[in-house]
């Protein structure tokens, strides 16, 4: 009996949850299997040939090519960079208040904002940076991926430092007590005891992190819209240019949909990773 009061409790968070993200996921799985565009609105059933089409497409599997690059840069610098100051913020400093005030603020700021500052900064001729070391970050395609990224990175490290930062505080210390007492060097014990023990925060922020950073359309719209040529078109801005500038929406909603599967394959794996912990 209480098992299914339980179940009616929830049951109109199923119903809203359901409306909306099932409702929009089949149609668009719906509109994937037709042949629909803005400019001949038809339900015309041509089954998987969007999904064989994509296999062909030279732009998508270089888009596709282009997140990957992007998210191993912008999810490890994220992980790398946020452990590393998660451990520097644990240290017992003065006006450690201030030091998380000034460490939370990048992450405050909308990405449209981020986007647009940086663009600023690293204008070639106008701003003070790209001015400054002569190169032009945002317009030359072998710097744009990398800067694309930084920039990311520059956003999202404190989040991930500040979670970090809870986990490592939550860790036991009698295992690092143990190994100080039994002569263990600081470098030692970090990474025998404090990384193994920390393994399961960073693995969801793994997850997390890469499911966000395929899902990145805002800096790049702001920054590059994909440019130098296509050297930032991500997935993402792929998709918005097939959908929005191209008209093809059975098209895009077929890559949308390959791309929610990736997303799905990846958390699944690191799911499994969490679980064998």
């Amino acid at each position: 009996m209480r098992r299914f009061e339980g179940l009616l409790f929830g049951l109109p968070g199923l119903l809203v949850l359901a409306g909306v993200v099932g409702v929009p996921l089949f149609y668009t799985l719906g509109i994937s299997l037709t042949r629909y565009t803005f400019l001949r609105p038809r339900w015309d059933w041509i089954g998987f040939q969007n999904y064989f089409e994509l296999l062909q497409d030279a732009y998508f599997v270089h888009a596709l090519t282009v997140s990957a690059v992007y998210v191993a840069l912008t999810v490890g610098l994220s992980l790398g960079l946020g452990l590393l100051l998660a451990v520097l913020l644990q240290q017992p400093v003065p006006f450690r208040g201030l030091h998380y005030f000034a460490v939370s603020l990048p992450m405050l700021i909308a990405p449209v904002g981020v986007g647009l500052i940086w663009k600023m900064l690293l204008h070639p001729e106008l701003g003070p940076l790209g001015s400054l070391m002569g190169l032009d970050f945002l317009g030359d395609a072998r710097l744009a991926l990398l800067t694309l990224a930084l920039i990311d990175v520059w956003q999202q490290v404190s989040l991930v430092a500040l979670i970090l930062l809870a986990g490592l505080r939550s860790l036991p210390k009698e295992p690092l007590e143990a190994a100080f007492v039994d002569g263990a060097t600081p470098f030692q014990r970090f990474r025998y005891i404090t990384l193994p023990l920390l393994r399961p925060v960073l693995l969801i922020l793994l997850i997390l992190q890469t499911v966000a950073e395929l899902r990145t359309y805002d800096l790049v719209y702001v920054l590059t819209r994909g440019g130098p040529g296509n050297a930032t078109e991500l997935v993402s801005y792929f998709i918005y240019r097939k959908a929005f500038l191209g008209l093809d929406l059975s098209a895009a909603s077929a890559m949308a949909f390959v791309l929610l599967l990736l997303s799905l394959g990846l958390v699944a794996l690191y799911y499994r990773l969490l679980l064998r912990d």
